[in-house]
């Protein structure tokens, strides 16, 4: 018997147990081993959905049944191997200014002079707008 099958009998053995022992009390004997074979059956059952939902989990294959949960870096995830493109020559470019382009910038910058949005009302006619909209 292979171990995996009788990890999923030991586990419908509990499941016979306990539900014969909840039932054995309020009904007839025979109908308490009905109820823990269904019992046995369901664990059983719920034992190999686990151990199937587990493997999965984890990676391994189902055709290898002798690997066991852990194969010494074997499995999917176990190895990470990342490269990345040469791009010194390239980022020292970008880091260090062309002598041409910085004097270029400096003789040819003027600062921003935006117009300036102030109103060359008078301020009376103002106060009179106002309180004409705040009539409305």
């Amino acid at each position: 018997m292979s171990r995996k099958l009788l990890l999923n009998i030991v586990a419908g053995l509990i499941g016979f147990v306990l539900t014969f022992l909840a039932n054995n009390g309020q009904n007839l004997l025979g109908t308490s081993l009905i109820r823990g074979m269904y019992g046995f059956i369901i664990w059983f059952v719920l034992a190999f959905f686990l151990r199937w939902v587990l493997g999965f989990i984890i990676g391994k294959e189902a055709s290898d049944p002798e690997a066991g949960l852990f194969d010494n870096g074997e499995s999917l995830g176990g190895k990470l191997d990342i490269s990345t493109p040469e791009e010194d020559q390239e980022l020292k470019d970008l880091l260090t200014p062309k002598r041409e382009a910085v004097s270029e910038e400096t003789g040819g910058f003027t600062p921003l002079q935006p117009p300036k949005l102030v109103s060359m009302k008078d301020p009376e006619e103002l106060a009179k707008a106002v309180r004409h909209l705040k009539e409305e």
